[in-house]
């Protein structure tokens, strides 16, 4: 339930099959880096997306959370 899964309104055409691959490559992403707590990491991501775009690329900067 961290991505509201529950409460998404998409359920037409590729867009449930998209969003389902995205939030499973950002649960990947936070498990790569050994984050515990998803929720939390989602929301310091949200409010630091030069953390997150690092995440994405794979920098050796990034923070542990």
């Amino acid at each position: 339930m961290t991505f509201g899964e529950d409460a998404c309104r998409v359920r037409t055409g590729h867009a449930p099959q998209n969003l389902a691959i995205v939030r499973n490559l950002a649960i990947t992403l936070l498990n790569g880096i050994g984050c515990k707590n998803k929720a939390a990491a989602l929301r310091r991501h949200a409010a630091q997306p030069r953390e997150a775009l690092a995440l994405i690329r794979g920098s050796p900067d990034q923070p542990e959370n």
